[in-house]
């Protein structure tokens, strides 16, 4: 049975206490709404180490849309049965506790975070880059875990931790997919039965198109409003609107 801990004293008394046997410890942070995708990072964190934390946290500072966080799905008791036995602690801090500077002190990163996403989300990874640290300080893991999907957030937490020092080892994981191909994401859930049925277009179309300006046409032919399709080495990334829900992904190329 997983400890469930909201109060960060009570958290930080623990894991002071954790240190006293040297056993490893792997870190998953999530912002719930768990989902099979979030069940393949923790069944690795346990397997790969000794103890296992989970933290949810709905992350305030990474939403430039208001709305978007005020639709986020809170599903605290569903995520706490589908982490079950993989996991030995989670950490479900509070806003106030998590932001008690009240946002004056974050970390902003001047180049990668500013393609992409970025531009498309002012402001975005600067949260997503201050809650982390924030999340990796209170829990000081051996290693944690983030999923390929968001490929440009990976790419600025692995250049995060290792720009300042951080002493953990980050490992990326793979996507996991829904049957039709579909990233599995929390967002998925707010998607019509028509629009989800739709949706199977996006990572299809990605990894089939002869170039991104084809992608894109192939997209808005489908229905998607698109913000982005960018080809880099190796990768395909791209980000649409469907049913009033923006969905990212990347693809090999």
């Amino acid at each position: 049975m997983s400890q469930v801990i909201s109060d960060l004293a009570e958290w930080r008394a623990l894991r002071a206490a954790l240190d006293a046997d040297g056993r490893s410890i792997g870190f998953v942070p999530t912002m719930g709404a768990l989902h099979e995708g979030h069940r393949s990072l923790l069944a690795r964190a346990r397997r790969e180490n000794d103890r296992v934390v989970l933290s949810i946290f709905v992350n305030p500072t990474q939403f430039n849309d208001p709305r978007d966080l005020e639709k986020y799905p809170r599903t605290l008791p569903a995520d706490l049965e589908l982490a079950g036995d993989l996991v030995d602690y989670v950490l479900v801090p509070g806003a106030g506790a998590m932001y008690a500077d009240h946002y004056r002190y974050r970390v902003t990163e001047g180049e990668v975070s500013t393609r992409l996403e970025g531009a498309h989300r002012p402001g975005h990874f600067d949260g997503v880059l201050t809650v982390v640290l924030k999340l990796l300080n209170l829990v000081r893991p051996d290693r944690a875990y983030f999923g390929e999907k968001d490929r440009q957030q990976l790419e600025l937490v692995q250049g995060m931790a290792e720009a300042l020092f951080l002493p953990v080892e980050i490992v990326p994981c793979p996507t996991v997919r829904e049957p039709d191909g579909l990233a599995m994401s929390s967002r998925n859930r707010r998607l019509s039965p028509a629009a989800r049925r739709q949706a199977a277009a996006f990572p299809r179309i990605l990894a089939t198109a002869p170039d991104p300006a084809a992608a894109t046409r192939d997209l808005e032919a489908a229905g998607f409003r698109v913000d982005y399709v960018h080809d880099q080495p190796g990768v395909r990334l791209g980000a649409v609107h469907l049913d009033d829900v923006r969905l990212i992904d990347n693809v090999a190329r």
